[in-house]
């Protein structure tokens, strides 16, 4: 009788690896036996290897794959399959393509904290610029106040932190209209957005809130949107009490998860902060849950692939140009008590646009304020 060939295993399995356009990147590992059928597959796709693209090689006991003059086409998964009689086993690395960089960032924390720091605001009755941000439960809508607290505070804010609980329990920290005020910034955070009509910030109270009909620290109720009879409502909101920049929070990991109905919800308060002009931005928070080289270093989340599609997505999702989109890392709940000038850097650059496009608008609808003091 013949002998069975041992069953397929790996001793060294494949390791990710990192590229730069052009370069050529080679995938290899070693079998506990050579008498085995070879398989490679992409995205767990059949790989049709290309002649002057790939080569496939087997030597003895080891299996490489070399992948020449990469482009960003080349990312993704990468699997062998090795089969034989007695079994079969299969390992896989990540080849993650480094583009050459398609958005600059500013790296100097500095020079951004004095601008922001000594930002003269274009209306002298206005004594500091409003924000509103919005988003889906778990965006990170706390967690960006939290963070840029933080930097202006120099040691991390915590009143925040339990927002980054919301993966977990599936409900929003954020019950009331609760501003958070520094320099002459303020920061408004409401409930998150859900799909169910009767769960989350109503999308018609978020209008309100833009045009400066509810006060601060108002308890927001699911059942029901503020009305004009509630003794709380504010009937003839001036410059001061509206909203001059609506931010809209994305985690960029869970873009391509994002519900239709709170994508709709989402559109429909864009669509009336356009009617009223105001600016809006978008956050795309948790960058580095969502793309592995920008986790291991930010300062190429401009050369990432990966990042480049979630905001083009996200463009396309919610009608915002990608030119209005910054992708940030915040501090949460899980990140360690050390503050990183690189995650600052990122924050700071998105907040300083925020700030310009706030600015430009109460400098621009100055003349229809309306007894501001």
């Amino acid at each position: 009788m013949g002998s069975y060939p041992s069953k397929p295993a790996f001793l060294s399995v494949m390791a990710d690896q990192q590229v730069r356009l052009g370069q050529n990147v080679t995938l290899c590992c070693e079998a506990n036996t050579g008498e085995v059928e070879a398989k490679w597959q992409k995205n767990d796709y059949h790989l049709q290897l290309v002649h002057g693209k790939h080569t496939g090689r087997k030597s003895g006991r080891i299996f490489t794959l070399e992948i020449m003059n990469v482009n960003k086409e080349d990312q993704g998964k990468y699997t062998l399959q090795l089969t034989n009689s007695s079994g079969d086993t299969s390992c896989s690395a990540m080849v993650i393509v480094e583009l050459n960089e398609w958005r600059t960032a500013q790296w100097k924390i500095q020079p951004m904290i004095t601008t922001l720091k000594n930002f003269k605001i274009n209306n002298e009755k206005i004594r500091e610029l409003r924000f509103l941000l919005h988003g889906p439960i778990g965006a990170g809508k706390s967690s960006t106040i939290n963070t840029i607290k933080t930097i202006f505070e120099g040691h991390q804010f915590i009143n925040c932190l339990a927002a980054a609980d919301a993966d977990v329990t599936g409900m929003s920290f954020t019950k009331k209209y609760e501003k958070f005020s520094f320099e002459k910034f303020a920061f408004y955070d409401v409930m998150g957005l859900e799909e169910e009509q009767l769960k989350g910030v109503r999308s018609d109270d978020i209008i309100k809130a833009l045009k400066g009909h509810i006060p601060d620290n108002y308890e927001f109720k699911q059942e029901c949107s503020m009305s004009e009879d509630n003794r709380y409502y504010i009937r003839h909101p001036t410059l001061k009490d509206q909203i001059h920049c609506l931010v809209s929070v994305i985690a960029a990991d869970k873009v391509a998860l994002m519900d239709g109905k709170v994508i709709r919800k989402m559109k429909d308060i864009r669509a009336e902060a356009s009617k009223l002009r105001i600016p809006q931005l978008v956050f795309m928070t948790k960058v580095d849950l969502a793309c592995t080289m920008t986790e291991k270093d930010l300062t190429k989340i401009y050369k990432s692939k990966m990042i480049k599609e979630k905001m083009e997505h996200c463009s396309i999702k919610l009608g915002v140009p990608v030119n209005c989109i910054f992708p940030v890392m915040n501090y949460h709940s899980g990140s360690n008590s050390n503050i990183s000038e690189k995650l600052n850097c990122l924050m700071l650059e998105a907040f300083t646009q925020a700030a310009y496009s706030a600015n430009d608008y109460v400098k621009k609808f100055s003349h229809n304020e309306r007894d501001a003091e």
